[in-house]
């Protein structure tokens, strides 16, 4: 779940940004030196004076499509928020780990995937979805003058989108995604001799896409360009990988890819998707820092009364708000699932209430393995429907709560992309087998809007704590 990635290069690193929806803190940021290998260094948006999402924030809502550009010495990072009439905003850095500034609002730029861009003279040039321009001044938010319609991708394909505008030898060039960010997304290009166009189109748009293709990488959109130092050019996307039978359930959400790009009679020429290494993964976490590590997300906002690692050394204590999965409101802290398959085990000390391990898409869809007293028990939310799916007795004092997910090829047309295992350990150390469940309810297909799994703790009532946390790639 790392969508619409945004690149840029400060002498031999690389930072890439990726949108960050209802989830606290906002806005990823991350570093390499070879666009292989990534780390996570912070979030851009980690305070409420940077975002302030309320319960009244709807799932897939929140921070969209941000764009980093470095120019002038400084780290320059727009982004919409599409709730509560946030609209664009402006954020800076010295140091792209943080700490961001507090935002710039550009109350008078409307659409959404902002862009920036400088010229030789210096103006500042802000391209949103539609396709619309603005020259701005983003220290302060003004604008000057109304916005400029410039080119908007190809005749009758829909959701002209994530422009981005680039200064390339003797051209500007104006990249967008079209065709829906579903299974018909591409990515297309323009060039002129201005930032304001006319803007001639590539004649072989789309430079990339994968609809109608067998290719296990779909929906791929949403480009960002950037040059190495040895002169190559390359292309991060998003796309999508779709499992088990028909349509596809794709349960990762849209996540970051690349491909080298080459250059013919001055056009992009988009390679095949690079073949990278497995995502680095929190393999266990024991909660003795102060702070979480920057990977750990919450629903919609993040307070120290209600999630902290100091009130017993050792543990992360959860002091519930609200009653549950199901609420806007509940006290949730997770990692994105990076893995098609994947083990997920935590130890967690239910004696000051009720809670446990879930595995969330949104309110309307999740699963997870929960201790209340005297009994743990598996519960799924599948849109309006909401069962307790199995119990047992639960034994006295901590346990130790765990979920398999194993990804799965399809047996028929409707086979789901994976399955997840719900269980305990038994004081033998043996695994007590509560449920399995299909994991296509778990999946943007069934239950719509732009995120993926995040498998977190939970307090559903009380105070609830854990002692660590561990999530294994599986082969």
């Amino acid at each position: 779940m790392h969508p619409d990635p945004s690149v840029c290069r400060v002498g031999e690193d690389y930072y890439l940004v990726c949108s960050s929806f209802e989830y606290f803190p906002g806005i990823p940021v991350f570093h390499s030196t070879d666009l292989l290998l990534w780390k996570q260094i912070g979030n851009a948006l980690d305070r409420p004076s940077q975002l302030l999402l309320t319960a009244a924030t709807p799932s897939s809502a929140g921070i969209y499509a941000p764009t980093l550009r470095h120019h002038d010495g400084r780290f320059w990072l727009i982004v919409t928020s599409v709730s509560h009439g946030g609209g664009n905003m402006v954020f800076t850095a010295d140091d792209p780990a943080g700490p961001w500034s507090d935002p710039v609002l550009l109350p008078e730029v409307e659409g959404i995937d902002p862009d920036l861009a400088w010229d030789d003279e210096g103006n500042c040039w802000c391209t949103v979805a539609g396709v619309r321009q603005y020259r701005i001044d983003p220290t302060t938010g003004e604008t000057f003058g109304p916005p400029h319609q410039v080119w908007s991708g190809s005749p009758g394909a829909k959701a002209p989108e994530a422009p981005h505008l680039y200064r390339i030898g003797d051209h500007w060039y104006l990249m967008i995604a079209e065709g829906g960010t579903e299974r018909g997304h591409a990515v297309s290009i323009a060039r002129g001799g201005s930032p304001n166009g006319p803007f001639e189109p590539c004649p072989a748009n789309p430079v990339l896409s994968h609809r109608g293709t067998d290719e296990p990488v779909q929906n791929t959109g949403h480009a960002d360009l950037v040059q190495s130092p040895d002169g190559s050019w390359w292309m991060v996307l998003l796309g999508v990988r779709p499992g088990g039978g028909t349509p596809g359930w794709h349960v990762l959400g849209r996540e970051t890819f690349l491909a080298p790009v080459t250059w013919t009679d001055g056009w992009p020429v988009v390679g095949e998707l690079v073949t990278g290494p497995e995502p680095a993964e929190l393999e266990r976490d024991d909660f003795d820092s102060d702070l979480l590590a920057p990977s750990w997300i919450s629903v919609r906002d993040r307070f120290p009364r209600h999630c902290t690692t100091t009130d017993r050394a050792g543990w992360l204590t959860l002091t519930a708000r609200g009653t549950g999965m199901d609420d806007p409101a509940v006290v949730f802290a997770g990692q994105r699932q990076r893995h098609r398959s994947c083990l997920v085990r935590t130890l967690i000390d239910p004696a000051d209430g009720i809670g446990g391990l879930a595995v969330r898409l949104d309110e309307q869809h999740h699963y997870e393995i929960e201790v209340a007293p005297f009994v743990v028990r598996v519960l799924a939310r599948i849109g309006p429907l909401s069962v307790v799916v199995a119990s047992r007795v639960a034994p006295d004092g901590p346990l130790v709560l765990e979920v398999r997910v194993q990804a799965r090829e399809p047996q028929d047309a409707r086979s789901g992309p994976d399955t997840l295992t719900f269980g305990v350990e038994e004081p033998d150390g043996s695994f007590f087998v509560l449920a399995e469940l299909d994991g296509k309810y778990l999946s943007t297909e069934v239950a719509g809007g732009f995120t993926g799994r995040v498998i977190g703790l939970y307090a559903g009532a009380g105070v609830v704590r854990f002692d660590w946390f561990s999530c294994q790639p599986l082969i």
